[in-house]
């Protein structure tokens, strides 16, 4: 496999897109390889758990991240598609509290690569969406934590246009799971970290 790497505003957020061959009987490619993965990116990561989920349009997932045991993620999108989101939550980091976004689809196959450190999350573009990812630790329920998704402070510009009703055209609100309704906000967060 063949990945094209994209760096990111976020030092160690990556953007891979493989080599898909296609025809018109459909497409083939390689989700993942880990000689390849680790040659085009540098990064030793060994992936323990994989993960698999289905949301209807609207769904917001995040902002979520594990501390301690911290998870690096390798995530994409089998059907549908998200607005995926990163925050770099590294407090020697350059871009500390600053955060990227993709699109990231079944039809445009690109990965994204988020490293331990970050605040993860997605918003549901399309009717469902299938998303999966890796994981490089296990999941910890007691060690994980939720930000804001609409923090004033961290400023994401979430494309909630994409939201409106059919019928109505009026923008509909994320539905949020009740962790994420909970979720820390920004100056919550960094008054636990000092």
């Amino acid at each position: 496999m063949v990945y094209k790497v994209t760096h990111t505003s976020i030092e160690g957020v990556l953007i891979l897109e493989p080599q898909v061959f296609g025809d018109e009987r459909g497409f083939f490619f390689e989700s993942f390889n880990q000689r390849d993965f680790n040659q085009a990116t540098g990064i030793d990561a060994t992936f323990v758990q994989d993960n698999h989920s289905k949301s209807a349009k609207g769904v917001l997932r995040g902002l979520h991240f594990q501390d301690p045991k911290a998870q690096g993620k390798l995530v994409r999108v089998a059907s549908g598609e998200v607005f995926d989101v990163a925050v770099d939550l590294r407090s020697e980091s350059f871009t500390f509290g600053h955060w990227v976004g993709f699109h990231l689809s079944g039809e445009n196959k690109k990965q994204l690569w988020v490293p331990e450190g970050l605040a993860h999350g997605f918003l549901v573009l399309s009717d469902h969406a299938e998303f999966l990812y890796k994981t490089t630790d296990y999941w910890h329920p007691e060690y994980e934590h939720s930000l804001q998704w609409n923090d004033p402070d961290l400023g994401i510009d979430w494309p909630l246009e994409s939201l409106k009703n059919d019928f109505t055209q009026k923008q509909l609100e994320p539905q949020l799971a009740k962790k994420d309704a909970q979720a820390l906000s920004w100056t919550e967060y960094l008054k636990q970290k000092r």
